[in-house]
């Protein structure tokens, strides 16, 4: 079994960065055809490690020394001079110069998700996906060529609050100027052509068959049917097998006018430009876009009440998801929250869920909890698989912890000791360029202070163990979850009686 001190840093590490970053926060993933290309930005970094923002001669940047000469001392971290302003045509502009390597990152980010679908199921998602399937004398062959030739990557991906679209660049002018023409050109005038939609279409449709053999999947969208009602988070990103097949190549020309307007855009940047190449760019992207404001907010979600909803599924495991509704992003509270999440469940091994549900009862291979913020309230969430057996006995055990923890709140140890591993962690979501332009989508996208990095780290540090209780006793209910559990129904037996030796065997595995 791997290390556990290295696992729960490493899922520290992960967890920080997503929270952090453009995708945590916004819990769906990314759903894009095959065909669509993925972006490199998520497993690349610079190959020193995290470099100073500024541009300095390589006689000033400090040498590398041994681990073991670091101690207990976090990394640096790196300074952001985040600059912003906003284009004629009314995009938010955020932009980071680091010179350190002859490329730029650059990220839009639009307020075009699923939320935006208004009654029709998977139209943001078929819009974002056909972004990069035509344009006026280029089909997606000669789009995917023209960008390898230059030595630059597109990327896109739709979630249930944005939809995003990236490039990774040369930033020498001549491989620059080429590959911002194409990006304007994909991002700004996609052509829709029908033979490309019903090609998607088909590979969702296969998809939504696939789901049908997958309890995790099934609960999940269950679970946030049940969580969010009639609110737009309720159905999932991709739409459902009975909306798709009816959309149309109007109703995605619609959909990207309006969704896709300047006025409803962040523009992020970061890389080897100066200001006025920054600002050049900014303006030549608005441009091409169609004009028109940003669209209207998200609206809060209602409460929903407690309740335990069963899919009936055949396994001899049990997929077990219990949620309550969270925050919005940038909710005053979302630091105590996560450092109080830590805690609880979102640290790997070491959190109270893990040790008492793995560790010392051997019921999974692993347990996690936590808050999603998004533009409105987004989910806090506990997930686990269980033999199907003990379902009933490990829903009771994960809600009384639930309840223990609130009344009791963390212990000064569990504070110091997660505020050690936050700390530590932090680098690691400013650590290329690719890390950085996406935490700069995030801050412009949530409308988030430029200070946000520091001033998250500087809360956290100086947060007590009655801030962090009083945070989740006012956001959370022990009895207050929304529970959706998929597997068999079987007679249920009493769990094992608890050890305080480590288990090696687990009751339940990952199914795969």
């Amino acid at each position: 079994m791997n290390n556990p001190g290295i696992l729960r840093h490493g899922l520290t590490g992960l967890l920080l960065a997503a929270c952090l970053g453009l995708a945590g926060c916004d819990k769906d993933t990314p759903i894009t055809p095959p065909t669509t290309q993925t972006a490199p930005a998520a497993t690349e970094t610079n190959a020193g490690g995290p470099a100073p923002a500024s541009n300095e001669s390589s006689t000033d940047q400090p040498r590398l020394e041994s681990l073991a000469s670091l101690g207990d001392q976090p990394l640096a971290r790196r300074k952001l001079d985040i600059q912003t302003w906003q284009t004629a045509e009314g995009a938010k502009v955020l932009f980071v110069e680091a010179h350190e390597l002859p490329m730029f990152d650059l990220r839009l980010t639009f307020a075009a998700g699923s939320s935006q679908d208004n009654g029709t199921p998977g139209l943001a998602l078929l819009t974002n996906a056909m972004l990069n399937e035509g344009i006026a004398g280029k089909d997606v062959t000669a789009i995917a060529q023209g960008f390898e030739g230059l030595g630059a990557d597109f990327s896109n991906g739709s979630y249930r609050d944005m939809a995003v679209a990236s490039l990774r660049s040369l930033s020498a002018p001549d491989k620059r100027t080429a590959a911002l023409e194409l990006f304007s050109e994909v991002v700004g005038r996609p052509t829709f052509p029908e033979d490309s939609l019903q090609r998607i279409k088909n590979q969702l449709l296969a998809g939504f068959e696939f789901q049908k053999q997958n309890p995790g999947k099934l609960a999940s969208l269950a679970l946030f049917e049940q969580l969010y009602g009639e609110h737009p988070y309720a159905h999932a990103s991709e739409g459902t097998a009975e909306s798709v097949p009816t959309i149309s190549v109007q109703q995605l020309r619609d959909f990207h006018r309006q969704a896709y307007a300047a006025g409803n855009l962040v523009i992020a940047l970061v890389g080897d430009l100066t200001r006025a190449d920054a600002e050049a760019t900014a303006a030549q992207i608005s441009a091409a876009l169609p004009s028109g404001p940003a669209l209207p907010p998200t609206p809060a979600p209602k409460a929903p009440p407690a309740g335990k909803h069963h899919i009936e599924y055949p396994s001899n495991q049990t997929h077990l998801l219990l949620a309550q509704l969270g925050i919005p992003r940038g909710h005053p509270d979302y630091a105590a929250l996560y450092l109080g999440n830590q805690i609880l469940g979102g640290g790997g091994f070491g959190t109270r869920l893990m040790e008492e549900v793995r560790e010392k009862r051997g019921l999974t291979y692993g347990i996690y909890s936590g808050f999603s913020p998004m533009r409105a309230n987004g989910p806090f969430m506990i997930s686990m698989q269980t033999r199907a057996e003990l379902t009933d006995g490990a829903l009771e055990l994960v809600q009384q912890l639930v309840r223990d923890y609130l009344a009791e709140g963390p212990s000064e140890a569990e504070l110091e000791r997660s505020k050690r591993e936050i700390a530590g962690s932090f680098p690691l979501s400013t650590a290329s360029n690719a890390d950085i332009v996406g935490q700069l989508g995030s801050i412009g996208f949530y409308d988030l202070p430029l200070t946000y990095l520091e001033d998250f780290m500087g809360e956290i540090q100086t947060l007590t163990v009655e801030q962090v209780k009083t945070a989740m006793n006012k956001h959370l209910q022990g009895d207050g979850f929304v529970i959706v559990t998929a597997g068999p129904s079987v007679e249920q037996q009493p769990l094992p009686p608890p050890t305080e030796r480590p288990v090696e065997q687990p009751s339940a595995v990952p199914e795969h």
